[in-house]
């Protein structure tokens, strides 16, 4: 916004401008008029206008760098952050520096590990997170802005990705927040590259490949159109386990052997190795699975049960262990 003195001095070269112009229209009027130079006289009118020209660009600097200070002095200092997703976010941008506490869930990067990690991010402790007198909490669900910002502390909520564009979203709104906003175009743009490298690259069948995603060893799966089926999905892949117009709107369904065990998938892609120490052997161990394709051919993927619950920016790790899967099936050695 322009100020009171900038728009007053606007006014009077305007000001001056025009009189320079009616005095040289004056003086060729009447016969006594003294004569002008006509070439003098549109020099003067020609050096006021670049005047104005060069005072309003002048202003339009000034104006630029007011907001970018502005802008610099709003970027947090001291965030936490009550997600193990949006942690991920932080450190990929750059943001990490800025980070002073982190939740109980967020190892990832390594460097988030040796910052307070002891907050609950499903139980917020407000007086906790108050402690570390943070100027921005950034969290996945909104249970705590209320208290927080009744305290004077601002808040940012990025809720479950539905699609790779929330994710994408979400990034890029982290990078206005925390003053990356470069960094986090950047980010969005390589892993949007890398994504359509894969999907490009992807093996073609001639009957598409089936597959079962394991969330837990009682068989809680997930559906087709659920950001984690999408990106099987996006590489050709056929779930057993339906789209949630299959199961009733349930977008995590479970299953029971008989209905695997029938279904016998080509893949099986296990992501409770963590929680549950389910692997290949143990898959392969379960009364009749040793008849399923996957297990007779050694296609059960043992997968990182933390990039599969995120969607943050390992989602792409995530897809490239997908499509290497996909092409050992497709392609057996």
């Amino acid at each position: 916004m322009r100020t009171r003195t900038q728009r007053n001095a606007r006014t009077l070269i305007g000001l001056v401008a025009g009189l320079s112009l009616a005095a040289a229209a004056c003086g060729s009027d009447g016969d006594d008029a003294t004569p002008t130079d006509d070439g003098e006289d549109t020099e003067t009118t020609v050096d006021v206008e670049e005047e104005a020209v060069e005072e309003e660009a002048m202003e339009e600097e000034a104006m630029e760098e007011e907001a970018m200070e502005e802008e610099a002095g709003d970027v947090p200092a001291r965030i936490v952050s009550l997600s193990p997703t949006h942690t991920e976010i932080l450190f990929a941008i750059g943001a990490g520096d800025q980070v002073i506490a982190v939740d109980d869930f967020s190892n990832y990067p390594a460097e988030a590990l040796e910052l307070p990690n002891e907050l609950s991010g499903f139980e917020p402790n407000i007086e906790a997170i108050a402690g570390f007198e943070p100027d921005l909490v950034v969290m996945s669900g909104d249970s705590a802005v209320e208290q927080l910002e009744d305290l004077g502390i601002a808040t940012w909520v990025g809720p479950a990705a539905s699609s790779f564009d929330d994710t994408y979203t979400q990034i890029e709104q982290l990078g206005a927040a925390t003053g990356h906003v470069g960094d986090a175009a950047e980010l969005v743009s390589s892993m949007q590259t890398r994504i359509d490298e894969l999907v490009a690259n992807a093996p073609e069948t001639e009957v598409p490949l089936t597959y079962f995603h394991e969330l837990s060893a009682d068989l809680f799966s997930t559906t087709s159109d659920t950001f984690i089926g999408q990106q099987y999905e996006l590489l050709g892949l056929v779930n057993i386990a339906g789209s949630s117009a299959d199961t009733d709107g349930n977008q995590f369904p479970q299953l029971n052997a008989e209905t695997v065990i029938e279904a016998n998938p080509d893949l099986v892609f296990l992501a409770d190795t963590k929680c549950c120490a389910e692997t290949a052997d143990t898959v392969a161990a379960r009364p009749g699975w040793d008849a399923i394709a996957a297990v007779q051919n050694g296609n059960v993927i043992e997968m990182d049960d933390d990039i599969a619950s995120r969607w943050g920016p390992r989602i792409v790790d995530y897809m490239e262990a997908i499509a290497a899967a996909v092409e050992q099936a497709a392609v057996p050695a």
